[in-house]
């Protein structure tokens, strides 16, 4: 799999040319923070709507699917639940991953930007989420590219992990 990086800035994401934009939410946390908060408001407020009626709950394994068009360009948008903010740990993130490529799988998408569960608000440290990452998805089904929501200093750290692993795999 193809990863690359996008600054969190909406127009930089919109520009990914990805098909799907995944976030995740906490249950216990509003108004929404990261990718979440910025989709959020490009959706005219309609997550934190669900969530005041109590159809987005935030709970760890959730996913709710909503089209992007015409606010976003984005044919789908995938929130996740990432459960109660201060028991977030590496079992969550693999939950909230794991789910987020089944459902990539599953709507035959090949081209997604995603924040990682974790990563909107530094919850998880961007070398754990990468060392995550290549756990999770070194079995998961092929895709052309993921552009992971990082700002540019978690950007070269979570690279330094990715490139050591993959360096230590070679043959």
């Amino acid at each position: 799999m193809d990863l690359r990086f996008v600054p969190p800035d909406l127009r930089r994401v919109e520009a990914s040319g990805a098909e799907m934009i995944a976030c995740g939410i906490w249950e216990d946390q509003r108004p929404l923070p990261g990718l979440a908060g910025l989709v959020d408001w490009r959706l005219a407020g309609r997550l934190s709507r669900l969530a005041r009626e109590r159809f987005l709950k935030g709970s760890l394994g959730e996913v709710l699917f909503l089209p992007g068009r015409p606010r976003l360009p984005f044919d789908k948008v995938i929130v996740l639940g990432l459960g109660a903010r201060d028991s977030f740990g590496d079992a969550s993130f693999k939950t909230a991953l794991e789910k987020l490529l089944a459902t990539a799988s599953g709507l035959k998408v090949r081209r997604v930007v995603a924040e990682l569960p974790g990563r909107g608000d530094d919850t998880m440290a961007p070398e754990r989420a990468a060392e995550l990452v290549m756990e999770c998805m070194g079995a998961s089904p092929p895709a052309d590219a993921w552009w992971l929501v990082e700002a540019a200093e978690a950007e070269k750290r979570f690279t330094k992990v990715t490139d050591e692993q993959r360096r230590q795999r070679r043959p």
